[in-house]
């Protein structure tokens, strides 16, 4: 980010250089008069499989609709109305509308989703209330993604979120849900695609997505992304870049072979959060929103920085036995890095302050002293991952049988670097301090003084089976039945250096050792080919060292059991092109474990929780020229049965991070052959942070996003201008006892898309 901005932020305006961007495309406007050539018709000849041959060509993408048909979440390719659990498909159509570039938006704008921010910079996610990223549950075409980054959306063709337990699908975690991000894949036609992207803070994307038809069943493609703002619209600069790609060849054969490889750097800016305040000196705790202070302020240094890279490379067989049964297996190898160095920063002590008075909203003033913490995490994490999935659809005993079964492995790898203090012989550089009035001051100190040592090692291996079959036990009734078991031996070690001492020295090791079975069982009534309705039943397991930490407090504890039970119903228009889904749960908790460094006592087993709503969703068209795309949360209840904790998370009280109710809803209408508009609203109930501090609520917000897309040339040359935020609302994102992550302000941009 800039860092020698104007110091008065009301002043800063963001200047939007329209005219740029519609002078460059404007010189490709003379291209479009010439007919693009058509693709090469693919190829006709005897096939192995004829029947999915001829749809490859056309083959469905998340770019085409808002509303998704199928789905591999479940392992196996399925239709949406055979999956009995809540899930959203969040299509790379939508991600582009609703202009979100990393996965963090896309999840903001989904309801049931919450944020924690967190000491160190690693923000936990959350569905319904439960834990999602600390566990690792966020996943890569199926594979397990547990590293912290910024995951960009450039090379995504969905994102798939499924709500309750899913350890029979994924293994340990998977409690509160999964999240699984669906790659591009090359396709067999030539389509190729330019967008590029200006808008507030000085922020330029450009997108490029080619791909290239190479031979009668094989193809490939590439997409490239960078990045730059001085600002998100929440004080953190963007500067990052990626590129992935994808080879196939034997597309739709008896045997398919893919490669995706893939690659993204970051570095971007940390606006780590804003302080909760006191309205005035009468008022007992801090547990007000900063109404005075500009959320897109940046009071960090210069010279902060929070680096981060994500590479992997997957290699993909499937072989098809016949039209109804094969084998996918895959293998990933993926490194991570994380290096940040971040401003925590606070208000300065009483005694510091103008008229030697603690601050308070009522006298918060540009001349208010503010102190800079340090906040650093430097980690590195490499994973290898393999699975190979059986699907098959047969027939026994007079029923139809669709069975899965599969299994996989992990070896996971962290490594956790802790800064050299002074009396190991560092270098700790003195972070000077700065006032209200004064953001983006310029103030910088030499980061490369600083040293670093091991602190601590992580490794563990898993493996993985599991079965599923659904029967067709009558002609409108389903059963499905599913087992998994999963083993994990997980080995951490812990470094201490003595001071004075410049070698690390291993003092203690930690051992978990975890053999667990997950079951899932439901009943499908499908009286017609609209209608679906399910009950499910399903178990989950967290284990102790989900954050790839052990300690002596939790080394021995056994795994978290969960159960998830939902009932829900999802309905198809007759042309199949609007989805509605509804579902009521009831997630359940049947051992709490907390382990958290501020609140010792709370490393226990012996807790309990629940929570119990309603989901709903809706996606598609309504007419050919109306789409939607929407879903809701209400959650009426959510309990902590049973705590020892004497503070915070206490018996009887409602978990902290559970709003009542969230929703998102867009909307789209082509009201000219030219002209497409669109809106949306995003709301979110109140909410406590982390451990229900006294007094600290996040307030309920609503926001509203506006979008208008022309085309110049239709189909291949187009405009489309995105105000998020259009209110500028300012409101609480992510949630931490002392602090919040306000969310981003208005941001205006505009985009032009060029496909040939």
């Amino acid at each position: 980010m800039s860092r020698n901005k104007n110091t008065s932020t009301a002043a800063r305006l963001p200047i939007l250089p329209l005219g740029a961007l519609a002078a460059g495309f404007g010189l490709a406007s003379a291209a479009l008069a010439q007919t693009a050539p058509a693709p090469t018709p693919p190829a006709q000849g005897d096939n192995v499989l004829p029947v999915v041959r001829a749809r490859a060509s056309a083959e469905k993408q998340g770019k085409d609709d808002y509303q998704a048909t199928e789905t591999r979440i479940g392992k196996g390719k399925q239709d949406i109305r055979d999956i009995p659990q809540s899930l959203t498909v969040i299509t790379e159509k939508v991600m582009d509308d609703r202009n979100f570039s990393n996965v963090k938006e896309v999840l903001k704008n989904t309801s049931g989703i919450t944020f924690q921010a967190a000491e160190g910079g690693e923000e936990d996610i959350k569905i319904h209330g439960i834990s999602l990223q600390s566990t690792g549950d966020i996943f890569i075409d199926g594979m397990r993604d547990p590293a912290f980054y910024d995951r960009d959306t450039f090379f995504l063709d969905k994102i798939e979120l499924l709500r309750g337990s899913a350890s029979l699908l994924f293994g340990r975690g998977s409690t509160g849900g999964a999240v699984n991000q669906v790659t591009k894949q090359a396709q067999l036609a030539d389509q190729n695609q330019i967008d590029v992207s200006m808008g507030s803070h000085g922020a330029l994307r450009a997108i490029v997505d080619l791909n290239k038809r190479t031979g009668e069943n094989a193809a490939f493609r590439v997409s490239a992304m960078t990045n730059t703002a001085d600002s998100n619209g929440a004080g953190s600069k963007i500067d990052k870049r990626g590129i992935g790609a994808s080879y196939r060849f034997g597309i739709d054969e008896t045997d398919e072979f893919g490669i995706t490889v893939y690659g993204l750097q970051n570095d971007n800016g940390m606006n780590y959060g804003v302080r909760w305040i006191r309205q005035n000196a009468a008022d007992p705790v801090a547990g007000s929103l900063n109404t005075k202070m500009d959320p897109d302020a940046y009071y960090g240094l210069a010279s902060d920085f929070n680096k981060g890279t994500a590479y992997y490379g997957m290699l993909t067989h499937t072989h098809r036995f016949s039209k109804d049964t094969e084998l996918v297996t895959r293998v990933r190898a993926a490194n991570y890095s994380r290096d940040q160095r971040a401003t925590l920063w606070n208000f300065a002590a009483a005694a510091q302050q103008p008229g030697g008075q603690a601050v308070t909203l009522d006298n918060l003033s540009p001349a208010t002293v503010i102190t800079r913490g340090f906040q650093p995490k430097k980690q590195d994490m490499q994973t290898v991952t393999a699975q190979s999935d059986l699907s098959t659809r047969f027939k026994a005993l007079g029923l139809e049988h669709t069975l899965q079964t599969g299994v996989d492995f992990a070896n996971e790898k962290k490594q956790v670097f802790a800064q050299v203090t002074a009396a190991q012989g560092g270098v700790v550089p003195a972070r000077p301090n700065t006032t209200v009035g004064t953001p983006y001051d310029g103030a910088s100190i030499d980061e490369s003084l600083r040293s670093y040592r091991d602190n601590n090692a992580y490794t563990s291996k898993a493996y993985g089976g599991y079965l599923q079959d659904m029967i067709q036990v009558a002609p409108m009734w389903k059963l499905l039945a599913g087992l998994r078991y999963d083993s994990l031996k997980g080995d951490y070690e812990q470094y201490t250096v003595p001071t004075g001492a410049l070698t690390p020295v291993t003092t203690t090791r930690y051992k978990m050792k975890v053999s667990e079975w997950s079951q899932r069982a439901a009943v499908l009534f499908q009286p017609n080919e609209q209608w679906s309705f399910h009950l499910m039943g399903a178990t989950s397991f967290n284990t102790s060292g989900d954050a790839y930490s052990l300690s002596a407090a939790n080394q021995d504890i056994p795994p978290e059991k969960s159960v998830n039970v939902e009932l829900g119903a999802k309905w198809d228009s007759a042309d199949g092109k609007l989805s509605l889904r509804a579902g009521a749960f009831r997630n359940t908790k049947l051992h709490e474990r907390n382990t958290d460094p501020l609140i010792t006592n709370l490393v226990t087993l012996s807790g309990k929780r629940h929570a119990a709503g309603l989901d709903f969703d809706i996606v598609g068209r309504i007419t050919p020229e109306w789409e939607v795309f929407g879903n809701f949360t209400w959650m009426p209840v959510a309990k902590i049965d049973i705590s020892s904790a004497n503070t915070g998370e206490v018996q009887g009280s409602r978990p902290s991070l559970s709003p009542r109710y969230s929703g998102s809803l867009w909307t789209a209408y082509q009201v000219l052959p030219q002209l497409r508009l669109g809106a949306g609203l995003n709301a979110r109930s109140s909410q406590t942070p982390i451990r229900n501090p006294v007094g600290v609520i996040a307030p309920k917000f609503v926001t509203a996003d506006v979008m208008a897309e022309y085309a110049v040339v239709p189909d291949q040359l187009s405009f489309k201008l995105y105000v998020s935020n259009v209110a500028n609302k300012l409101y609480a994102d992510q949630l931490y006892t002392s602090f919040y992550v306000p969310g981003t302000g208005r941001v205006t941009t505009l985009t032009g898309t060029y496909k040939f």
